[in-house]
């Protein structure tokens, strides 16, 4: 089959999977209040493990939104927390121990639910066999404060390690990270999709971690869906929708792959890794897991980096709200 007929097909999918209420949807929009907004904006950030973000555009389409829009900023290598924080952006789903961050420094972030569980993979020279190797080591990140950073200092915290003073952070784009890693200039390198697909392709070092299998980073959720707090509180029905169709968006990335691939190839990701990203990621778990939980786990990794003061129970209390993620969990469920 072409792939743009592929494509339009999948898409027709989508709104057949609105309109009829798949995916254990509980009741007809008709019966629900109406939106108090319908404009919604996400953030057009580089990660295939993100995919169910984009796929979820025709979704919102049928949730309402007449005003899809995704929202680019000049890449950085760190998050889009500064956009949610300011209401640049709605709705967002990202790596949560970063938000952790912000929430603790008071941005006006909140965690709604969780996403997905595991996406990155920490590859390294056949010198560097377990995380404790990593100890005075060359390690690439994107920039500090990235996801990368955030989920490396915690790793190696969780082992015993200092990240601040034990391990020799090194800023590099992905791309000549891959080709440092290759030539032995550095050590190891973290990231999430296309990059470790791309260096298994290219038998570029080994994995050391791999956060969608290796325990305990596999028992928590590791991107998550956030909201800008002022646009949560004056738009809840908005809000219930929006991650709705996020969610219907994630069980899209498992029945139908290759299509929720080509979406995101289609924003300039290689088609194969991309694929081979989503039927690697553990999109199916969404449902077996508390995203209370994840926040929770990834506070005390953080405490334990030195990274916050603040005990997950305070993070609890200031930057979360699950009423949303409760109810369509019982809406949702297969």
């Amino acid at each position: 089959m072409p792939v743009i007929q592929s494509r339009r097909r999948f898409l027709a999918s989508l709104s057949s999977a609105s309109a009829t209420g798949l995916f254990g949807g509980s009741k007809a929009l008709a019966e629900e209040a109406p939106l108090e907004t319908t404009r919604i904006r996400l953030y057009d950030w580089a990660g295939v493990c993100i995919a169910p973000q984009f796929v979820a555009e025709e979704l919102l389409k049928n949730e309402g939104f007449t005003d899809v829009h995704y929202v680019r900023d000049e890449p950085s290598g760190s998050l889009p927390n500064p956009l949610l924080a300011s209401g640049a952006i709605d709705i967002n789903s990202q790596f949560s121990a970063p938000s952790i961050i912000r929430v603790e420094a008071g941005d006006p972030v909140v965690f709604l639910g969780g996403l997905h569980v595991g996406c990155f993979e920490l590859f390294g020279t056949e010198q560097i066999r377990a995380i404790r190797d990593l100890k005075g080591k060359r390690v690439a990140i994107p920039a500090f404060g990235s996801s990368a950073h955030v989920f490396l200092a915690s790793i190696a915290a969780h082992v015993g390690l200092d990240p601040s003073r034990d391990l020799n952070f090194v800023t590099y784009p992905a791309a000549q990270s891959i080709e440092l890693l290759a030539g032995g200039k550095i050590d190891a390198l973290l990231n999430f999709p296309p990059i470790p697909q791309e260096l298994r392709a290219k038998k570029i070092g080994h994995v050391i971690l791999n956060s969608s299998g290796d325990r305990p980073w596999s028992q928590y959720f590791c991107c998550m869906i956030s909201g800008n707090r002022e646009f949560v509180h004056k738009h809840p029905v908005a809000t219930k929708r929006a991650m709705r169709a996020l969610l219907k968006a994630v069980d899209m990335c498992i029945t139908a792959p290759e299509s929720a691939a080509r979406i995101v190839a289609d924003r300039g990701y290689p088609y194969d890794y991309s694929l081979q990203a989503m039927r690697e990621i553990p999109y199916a778990r969404w449902r077996n897991y508390d995203p209370e939980d994840a926040v929770r786990f990834y506070a005390l990794r953080l405490r334990d980096a030195g990274m916050i003061k603040s005990s997950p129970n305070k993070i609890l209390a200031d930057g979360t709200d699950w009423r949303f993620w409760n109810e369509l969990k019982r809406e949702l469920k297969s």
